[in-house]
């Protein structure tokens, strides 16, 4: 089967269209190994979309490597790298100045951190790893929002996408990881309605299966890997570029009367239960 393991989109468009003027932060723009995670798909279409785009992650040298995949496409474009924890409120500030320091302001938030990291229910999971993946998955966006939110208004509104996954919609014994998620889901809907007025959108992925490197360095085999594929009603795979180009149509004024919004990408998976 193709593999998404590829360095540029698979049907790359005239740059400088959908997003040009916008002003960006995606977090987790990096990538745990090589290849095209969610995070650096949807950082490298902003990008060649025209929007200038903070590329955002703990690992700085995972971020270059993003910026230097979008540099090599369209040495144009308008990038910079930055270090940040996104579950530290001053690294949030920071980030957020750095972006309007460097842009006059901002238009664009993508959170797009989290870990999965938990097996189990209420009864048997490590409190300890509980917390962590609340701390991650849910406070980071929290946190994030937190700065991001006053600089759109300052810029006259703007978008945020965050992402949670199918997981909190079909919980399947990864509790602490759906409840985070569903808490996503959650935030996503009220933080549109606190913030409709001020012109700012907000809207939630849900991906389901996706091939990425964070599956694939988790030593994913051969077999789970088709059985993954197989549980999509459209019988392909999924791969970082299908959530960008889901996230590019939230960010962008395509999606202009959209708020509130969960987009389940995922092939159809909720539709149907699992193959075995």
């Amino acid at each position: 089967m193709p593999d998404p393991n590829i360095s540029l989109p698979p049907t790359p468009r005239t740059t400088g269209i959908r997003l040009e003027g916008k002003r960006a932060i995606v977090t987790g723009a990096g990538s745990r190994a090589a290849g095209i995670g969610n995070g650096r798909a949807t950082a490298t279409l902003f990008a060649l979309e025209g929007a200038s785009v903070l590329l955002v992650d703990n690992d700085l040298a995972a971020a270059e490597a993003t910026r230097d995949l979008i540099l090599e496409s369209n040495p144009a474009a308008d990038v910079a790298t930055y270090e940040a924890d996104v579950t530290d409120e001053e690294s949030c500030a920071a980030m957020v100045r750095t972006a309007v320091q460097n842009w006059g302001g901002l238009d664009i938030l993508h959170n797009n951190v989290g870990v999965g990291m938990s097996v189990g229910s209420v009864v048997d999971s490590d409190l300890d790893q509980w917390d962590a993946v609340q701390q991650i998955n849910i406070r980071s966006m929290v946190l994030t929002a937190r700065h991001a939110v006053p600089a759109m208004i300052d810029s006259g509104g703007g978008a945020i996408i965050n992402v949670a996954s199918i997981a909190a919609l079909r919980p399947r014994g990864m509790t602490a990881y759906s409840t985070s998620k569903g808490a996503v889901i959650a935030l996503s809907q009220a933080m549109a309605v606190d913030h409709a007025r001020q012109g700012i959108r907000v809207n939630c992925i849900a991906p389901g299966p996706i091939y990425t490197p964070m599956v694939y360095a988790a030593g994913m085999d051969d077999s789970l890997r088709e059985a993954r594929r197989e549980a999509s009603m459209l019988g392909i795979e999924g791969t970082g570029w299908d959530i960008g180009q889901a996230a590019l149509f939230l960010a962008s004024d395509e999606a202009r009367y959209i708020t509130g919004v969960v987009l389940p990408v995922d092939g159809g998976v909720l539709l149907r239960g699992p193959a075995r």
